[in-house]
């Protein structure tokens, strides 16, 4: 009998709608701005039918217009170079405009083409950027790592002069704590930036010396060597839930040209993950008059806002905030804190969920004492855009003001004495911001999941100042995609509302009945489903298993972030509640009770990092419910992970209590059939956390399947086609029983810059 197999057009239309090549299917659904003037004026590109082209906009003219001629200028840039210009597709992906002429480089040379007599001549460009070496607000400095000390560099003449001199290995100044040297590598880049911040007035720079001494060594073994060769062993500082040492900063201002250096008076903060330079939590003063930084307790119980004097090194605590579970100076991990310091030092605007919801508080700096609540309601914060100090207004996004969904993000005002409270965006649509320096004006992405955006530049009143984009996605639903469904149903207590999306086999058929797929992140750190059009992170991956013919689920349940306080608390300590199993299992259940063509008795279960945690827990914990399960580099226990995460988002905890989250210690109540898959240069979630399970599987005779991938870091990058590939064959064949397409193979995705901005933003 001939074996049955899965038409090979679903895997063509499922790779399709991976996630590099499903930004080529949108047009217009996103942009990126690049600032003219400090603001006042932006280009940007964006795909079109006729090819890439560079778009001017111009709010105060309340004009968008093709920046240049394209046309005339692919015709100029070909008989100047003497090689051949395609209109369709330009040789050049950034601009200048300056001085009534287009600027580019193309063909190893830098061109300007005046906008008068597009004749395109070589000229004399600036240099690029250097990603290693930041430059100073001026452009007159840029600051780089040589060693473990920090150096300058005038770019004008190329003089260089060390800003410190007595840094050591383990004690280097401007070191991050993590380094990602395996995507580094793949990226072809020796190492990060260092972490530095420019004072406005070009004058200092804040850095901290970064002490990773005593802290754990961790190591993992490259087994194949890009170069060839015996394996090499790679070694990283990376501290483990409990140690006794962290990593520390001590954190230091160094004045550019007298090279003297003030280190703060205070001890040291612990930075166990990443530079809190990097992420936000230090800033300078406007005025450039001092140093702010947020300090947050091991316990995560207590936030500080410091103040660094930057020529006497003191510092001052200006705000104390203490609560019995986490406090936290934004919605997410990944948001920018919600603190502006106002009125030259005197007043702090501070996010606080004290009162159940995520709002804002005005405090007196001086006394560090809180002197208006500045928004209240049963909704959250979740983005300061702009204060106006003069108006006494602040400008800033909201969710929970939607009835329809409480995800949902508008654009708000209220004055800083709470009064005049306003949407300034009255639709229901989520809205996704972007300020420019000058805060003249924002760009608005307006959309929801089944609506695509409409881009636009709004005046802080609210009113469209121009369109800019109205999203295509004719291509996209040309591979078959239909848009998800937004759905509301009631967690595992019977109570509390959940949301999630359904996203339909391509082909849908509801005489059919259809195998069942949950996609889970149940991060306590960030949710798994977007409000907006644009799916997230892991959004591709869901859609592109519904383009294989199963009705996928992505859900967050409780113990996930954005919503109110008690929501988030739910998994507070208690990690292996995070993202509420039970709430699919629930989920499940109420949606196939009015959707026949779900089949209960076909569920798989697939996910990355704590997806892959996700995936292992649901399928001991409820091994009725979910037969298949893919588990991707998950953090199975960890006690043996980082210990920012674990002792941020599963403790503060004893050894014993992260036994109670940790999956080897479930192993034995795993039915099914698993893949485990894991990279073997993994320097993020380790290996090793993927083969502990794997030892207890077997010492629980339970059969798996695993899959280790020997070069690949933690998001698989240069090995998706693969990863994906078998993700997609082990699903086919265990749930819908079939096999898959013939000798099917994805083409690899690209490895660039570009990439790992449209992965990590």
């Amino acid at each position: 009998m001939e074996t049955a197999r899965l038409d090979v057009t679903a895997y063509q239309a499922a790779e399709q709608l991976l996630r590099h090549n499903r930004s080529k299917l949108v047009r217009g659904g996103r942009i990126r701005p690049q600032w003219i003037d400090g603001g006042d004026r932006f280009w940007y590109a964006v795909d079109t039918p006729e090819g890439r082209r560079f778009i001017l906009a111009d709010p105060e003219a309340g004009t968008r217009e093709p920046a240049f001629d394209h046309v005339r200028a692919a015709s100029a840039l070909a008989a100047a170079s003497g090689h051949e210009v395609d209109v369709r597709a330009l040789p050049f992906a950034a601009i200048e405009l300056t001085g009534g002429a287009v600027e580019f480089d193309a063909f190893d040379t830098h061109w300007r083409c005046p906008l008068d007599t597009y004749v395109c001549e070589e000229a004399a460009g600036s240099p690029p950027g250097d990603f290693l070496a930041p430059a100073s607000p001026d452009q007159k400095h840029a600051v780089f790592l040589r060693g473990n000390d920090l150096w300058a560099r005038s770019p004008g003449d190329g003089r260089e002069r060390a800003l410190t001199s007595d840094g050591a290995v383990d004690h280097a100044y401007g070191a991050s704590p993590f380094v990602p040297l395996v995507l580094l590598n793949k990226l072809g880049l020796p190492g990060l930036p260092p972490a530095v911040a420019w004072s406005p007035d070009s004058t200092r720079v804040l850095t901290h010396r970064t002490d990773l001494r005593g802290v754990r060594q961790t190591h993992l073994v490259e087994s194949m060597p890009a170069d060839g060769g015996a394996p090499r062993l790679m070694t990283q500082r990376y501290a483990f839930p409990g140690d006794d040492r962290l990593p520390l900063g001590e954190f230091v201002v160094l004045d550019v040209a007298s090279g003297t250096a003030v280190r703060a008076r205070t001890e040291p903060v612990t930075i166990p993950l990443l530079s809190p330079i990097t992420t936000g939590w230090a800033w300078w003063a406007d005025d450039s008059s001092a140093v702010y930084y947020l300090e947050q307790s091991r316990d995560v119980r207590t936030l500080r806002l410091n103040r660094l004097d930057p020529v006497t090194g003191e510092v001052r605590t200006l705000i104390t905030e203490t609560g019995d579970t986490r406090v936290e100076p934004a919605q997410t991990q990944a948001q920018r804190p919600m603190v502006r310091v106002l009125s030259g030092g005197k007043e702090t605007l501070w996010y606080s969920q004290r009162d159940g919801w995520g709002h804002l508080y005005l405090y007196d700096a001086h006394s560090g004492e809180p002197r208006e609540q500045v928004t209240s309601g049963q909704w959250a914060v979740q983005e300061i855009l702009h204060v106006d100090e003069a108006g006494r207004v602040v400008y800033f996004v909201a969710s929970g003001l939607v009835a329809a969904d409480p995800y949902r993000r508008s654009v708000c005002r209220v004055g800083l004495d709470g009064s005049g409270f306003e949407r300034i965006t009255d639709d229901d649509q989520d809205h996704v911001v972007i300020v420019p320096e000058s805060r003249g004006y924002f760009i608005d992405s307006a959309s929801t999941t089944d609506s695509p955006p409409l881009i636009s530049v709004r005046g802080w009143d609210g009113r469209v100042i121009v369109v800019l984009e109205q999203t295509d996605i004719t291509r996209l639903m040309a591979t078959g995609w239909t848009p998800p469904e937004r759905f509301r149903v009631k967690a595992a207590d019977g109570v509390t509302d959940i949301y999630g999306v359904l996203y339909r086999p391509h082909g849908f058929d509801p005489g059919r009945s259809y195998p069942v797929i949950d996609h889970p992140y149940p991060g306590p750190q960030m949710n798994r489903v977007s409000p907006s059009f644009d799916s997230g992170l892991l959004g591709a991956d869901a859609e592109a298993v519904a383009a294989l013919g199963f009705v996928v689920v992505a859900v967050d349940g409780r113990g996930t972030p954005g919503r109110d306080k008690a929501f988030h608390d739910a998994s507070y300590a208690r990690y292996e509640t995070a993202g509420g199993m039970e709430d699919h299992v629930a989920a499940l259940r109420q949606l196939a009770g009015t959707r026949p063509w779900m089949d209960l008795d076909r569920v798989g279960i697939f996910g990355l990092s704590g997806g892959g945690y996700a995936t292992v827990r649901a399928m001991g914990d409820f091994p009725d419910v979910y037969k298949v399960g893919v588990a991707e580099a998950g953090n199975h226990d960890n006690r043996y992970y980082h210990a920012w995460w674990a002792e941020t988002y599963d403790g503060p905890a004893a050894e014993e209590d992260y036994a109670r989250s940790a999956n080897v210690e479930i192993a034995d109540r795993i039915q099914g059939k698993l893949l485990l898959v894991h990279g073997g240069m993994d320097d993020n979630v380790h290996p090793h956390l993927t083969l502990r399970l794997a030892d207890r599987l077997i010492a629980a005779d339970k059969d798996f399947d695993l899959l280790i991938v020997p070069g690949a870091e933690h998001a698989f990058l240069g090995y998706e086609h693969y990863v994906s590939r078998r993700r997609w064959d082990y699903l086919v064949r265990h749930l819908m029983g079939i096999e898959p397409p013939e000798g099917y193979r994805l083409t690899p995705a690209p490895i660039d810059m570009e990439v790992i901005t449209d992965l990590f933003g």
